[in-house]
């Protein structure tokens, strides 16, 4: 057993005053937003006192046992929240879920109900195609349905059933539009190991290069993605799972249990134990309040920290900040970049290593991870979770005994140095993920898979305005060379800020040629970006304004993750004199003449593009951009 510390742990220095600079910023929207979940608050069931037609609507297909419960205004009722669809692999295993929750909820004497559904898109689907294009601002059409689920005011407590990429920042977002109500995240779990990533990537490389067919690339895929549950490679999905986890949303240990196993099927059921506890009418006055009183800024500081120490996706330098934003907090880049400095990295995860997520979980996994940062004081320990006060709570992790869910102490040491490693050990004394600044603007990059001798690139620019050009060119022998790619017109107010991980085989290839390639893109990479480095988010994009319009073919660039640099070597005088080159891709025609927004459901986004903040701010249209 590792011993928990006779003393609490001093919190690091720079957490703490990164924390504070958070709270002081913040001071004006945490308030307001404080303000509007209390005004919310009542003191007994929260259907209490309503209409009888709007209660008979609310429950006339309940069974009539459940009827009486609600009738009697004295258990909770329990709203649920799913994405559910079963051409996601990780959401497919929620199918069940609500008639386990709703049995789960009988079994307390209380009563739960589906409020609504979500959408749930895949960006593995929809890499390189058109449907990317709606995928970000699919995170604020999640948040929209989350608050029309939860909007009928019949509920004491919400389940939210999410895993995936803009699904659970989108959920999260919605649920503290309702933030007075205690909120659980019920995972799925990841899918079984498959073909190893890195052989995955190799086969995406060799197919890039024309050396194998389409049937080997298929053949490999599905190797790789066989099955339910999650993508087993550390993307934006499964740092979700870590981040609701770290962040006391999930119950400890739950993020990465396998799909369809009864270890799995006994933390679903605790969650709905614990959901019903908190919805207790007069439970919501308690000390913890809902969700909106826990995601406070130490927990969003949190959520930061674990994100780092695993090397997580780059998507959350968006996502987190819009996901702080729906609790009236305001982080930045600057916040990611110094708390790098100072955050270890514990995890290697694909594609920062050859493990995947089950390897990491069976290492010692979340319940590791946390007691490790906790003992260095690189965690925030007195804060609220689902469980109550105080994240030492999350050092433990679920087993069966005889059948039983219990609770034990993690291992004290990893079982795996390669994929997991105590604070004393790390990987590197930093978190991996960097701020560049410049003549271009700002960007981040993530270098925690990018090898010490690529992490400085200067060459001169080669300009696309489409991600698949690239690939023509490539075919066409013509980037043999050393060069940056620029890749611009791809932020949310242009075409919705897609990813662009077609991008990625290409530039491996030349990296292992032994050229020296970069990327500079005001738009996004993949939760699985990795080995090449890309400087990512620029942000003003190009069609607000931002440098990267007025690149020319064969500027020189310097991009150098060590110092933090991102320069377009053109004199001001120079850049400032030159027209911005814009192909404004929605004005584009396609193969059939049309232009290209009218495809593929893009037309109804326009509102959600002309009003979207700046990348920095989360690049989402619900929260006008702040000065």
């Amino acid at each position: 057993m590792h011993p928990v510390p006779p003393h609490p742990v001093p919190v690091h220095p720079e957490l703490l005053r990164i924390t504070e600079r958070i709270r002081q910023r913040s001071t004006t929207t945490r308030q307001a937003y404080l303000a509007m979940i209390d005004s919310a608050r009542r003191p007994g069931a929260y259907r209490a006192g309503m209409g009888c037609a709007n209660i008979a609507h609310a429950f006339a297909a309940m069974p009539a046992a459940d009827k009486l419960v609600l009738h009697q205004e004295r258990q909770p009722n329990i709203g649920v929240v799913t994405a559910y669809n079963d051409m996601l692999s990780a959401h497919q295993p929620y199918e069940h879920y609500p008639e386990r929750i709703r049995a789960a909820a009988r079994a307390l004497g209380a009563t739960a109900q589906v409020a609504g559904g979500v959408p749930a898109m895949c960006d593995g689907i929809t890499q390189g195609e058109d449907g990317m294009e709606l995928s970000l601002f699919s995170r604020d059409v999640i948040a929209l349905a989350t608050a029309v689920a939860l909007s009928h005011n019949v509920f004491d407590a919400a389940l939210c059933l999410g895993v995936c990429d803009k699904i659970v920042p989108g959920l999260f977002i919605g649920a503290l539009q309702f933030g007075h109500l205690p909120v659980i995240f019920v995972p799925a779990g990841p899918m079984t190991s498959g073909l190893s990533n890195d052989a995955k990537a190799k086969v995406r490389q060799e197919y890039a290069q024309g050396k194998v067919g389409r049937d080997a690339l298929l053949a490999s895929e599905q190797a790789a993605y066989h099955g339910a549950g999650t993508c087993t490679f550390y993307g934006t999905a499964n740092s979700n799972q870590m981040l609701m986890e770290v962040m006391g949303l999930h119950l400890p240990g739950s993020s990465f249990v396998n799909p369809g196993t009864p270890l799995r099927d006994a933390l679903t059921e605790a969650a709905v134990q614990r959901a019903v506890a908190m919805g207790q009418p007069g439970q919501q006055h308690s000390g913890m309040g809902g969700m909106g009183h826990w995601v406070n800024e130490q927990v969003i500081v949190n959520g930061l920290v674990g994100l780092l120490a695993t090397g997580g996706s780059t998507n959350h330098t968006l996502h987190l900040v819009a996901m702080a934003r729906a609790a009236g907090i305001l982080i930045d880049w600057d916040d990611f970049s110094e708390l790098s400095a100072c955050v270890p990295l514990l995890a290697r995860v694909y594609p920062n290593g050859q493990a995947d997520v089950n390897h990491f979980h069976a290492a010692g996994g979340m319940g590791f991870l946390i007691r490790e940062l906790l003992d260095a004081g690189l965690l925030h320990e007195g804060v609220h979770t689902m469980l109550g006060h105080g994240l030492r709570a999350y050092t433990r992790e679920p087993w069966l005994d005889g059948g039983r869910l219990a609770w034990r102490d993690v291992p004290a040491v990893s079982a795996d140095l390669d994929v997991l490693r105590p604070a004393s050990q790390p990987f590197s004394a930093d978190g991996g993920l960097r701020l560049l600044k410049g003549n271009l603007g700002r960007a981040v990059v993530k270098v925690s898979a990018v090898k010490p001798a690529h992490r400085v690139v200067r060459a001169p620019a080669v300009v696309f305005s489409d991600q698949k050009q690239l690939d023509v060119r490539f075919q066409a022998g013509e980037l043999e060379r050393d060069f940056i790619a620029v890749v611009r017109e791809q932020g949310p107010r242009a075409n919705g800020m897609p990813e662009l991980h077609k991008l990625t085989p290409v530039l491996g290839v030349l990296q292992d040629r032994g050229f020296k390639v970069a990327l500079v893109t005001d738009g996004r990479m993949s939760g699985a970006s990795g080995k090449v480095p890309a400087a990512i988010h620029l942000s003003p994009e190009a069609l607000d304004g931002g440098a990267i319009a007025r690149i020319e073919e064969g500027d020189m660039i310097t991009l150098d993750c060590d110092t933090g640099e991102l320069r377009l070597e053109v004199d001001d005088a120079t850049l400032a004199a030159r027209t911005p080159s814009l192909s404004t891709p929605l004005s584009r025609p396609s193969s059939d003449g049309l232009p290209h927004w009218l495809h593929h459901g893009r037309q109804v986004f326009e509102l959600f593009r002309q009003n979207a903040a700046p990348a920095e701010q989360g690049a989402s249209p619900l929260w006008p951009a702040r000065q």
